[in-house]
């Protein structure tokens, strides 16, 4: 494996690294790919989806890095790091964390380590970013992976469902 200077982790086969602005529609197809995995049915056209999710990521990207796995120029996976803006303190008026959300690969890319190469890269980016910690909420197929790169459950997050 080897990393180059903009963080791109290559396998030879498999890069892992930040989007580029052209490739979220191709992020949207993944993120349509998914809901349709899950049994969603949308309620709007894939290509108004692809479009208006392109602009978000697009005007979003101080807030959300995405990070994506691509196999010979094809988009297979992503990973989303969310920042997220604390209230200042009196020892820190700039303060954030993070939170990890929308990871997806491909049915066909999955159970080789490459899920857990994109949550190592989006750790590597908070890191970064100077974030102390990253959140994630999982599914319960998913935690032993999280937990296998350094997540770990705490009684003190908290959630409320509405």
């Amino acid at each position: 494996m080897e990393t180059g200077q903009d963080g791109t982790v290559t396998d030879g086969e498999v890069e892992i690294r930040i989007a580029r602005s052209e490739e979220f529609t191709a992020v949207a197809g993944l993120r349509w790919q998914w809901e349709l995995e899950v049994g969603v049915t949308p309620t709007v056209a894939r290509e108004t989806f692809e479009k208006g999710f392109a602009e978000w990521a697009r005007r979003h990207t101080d807030s959300h890095r995405c990070i994506v796995a691509c196999r010979n120029g094809i988009v297979i996976g992503m990973a989303w790091l969310a920042v997220i803006e604390r209230v200042p303190t009196p020892d820190s008026m700039a303060r954030a964390t993070g939170d990890l959300q929308s990871v997806y690969l491909v049915p066909e890319a999955r159970n080789g380590g490459l899920g857990g190469r994109l949550i190592a890269a989006a750790l590597d980016e908070a890191r970064a970013l100077g974030l102390p910690k990253v959140t994630v909420q999982s599914t319960t197929r998913a935690v032993p992976v999280y937990s296998r790169n350094g997540f770990a459950a705490t009684p003190k997050v908290l959630q409320a469902e509405l």
